[in-house]
């Protein structure tokens, strides 16, 4: 079986508040956007926001418990981009959860979370470069 990662979708309350978060903050276009729903073309995959009822409603989400800690993460190509790019998601409408520090394996990274309270880390990582078209590739170890 193929290694694949096709398509997240987060579970949003407000379309517009959403959408300028994820467009002011992170600077991403919607390719697609109709009733409660837009999808993100990324390098290699689709980052879509859905209405939280319809997408619970869609997948017959009933009696279970949060899904717990989770972080979704968002690389820079440097360590001067970490805070900026904090700062700039926390302006577009989200809540800072961690400032900027330094974990024991090396970096910079810090933790912000959507209007809808899904985490994203905001991370550089010297182990992790970025190639030209936006992808990273664990190194061979």
């Amino acid at each position: 079986m193929q290694h694949r990662l096709s398509l997240i979708t987060l579970g949003i309350t407000d379309p517009a508040r959403s959408r300028r978060y994820y467009s002011e903050g992170f600077g991403w276009s919607p390719v697609f956007e109709a009733d409660g729903i837009a999808f993100y073309q990324m390098n290699g995959f689709i980052f879509g926001t859905w209405l939280r009822p319809e997408l619970e409603k869609d997948m017959q989400l009933t009696g279970l418990a949060s899904p717990g800690a989770f972080a979704l993460a968002h690389n820079v190509a440097a360590r001067e981009d970490v805070e900026p790019m904090l700062d700039k998601l926390v302006a577009a409408g989200g809540k800072l959860l961690r400032h900027a520090d330094e974990p024991e394996h090396g970096g910079l990274r810090g933790y912000v979370a959507d209007p809808d309270g899904h985490g994203w880390e905001i991370a550089w990582n010297p182990f992790l470069p970025i190639a030209e078209d936006g992808t990273i590739t664990f190194p061979a170890i």
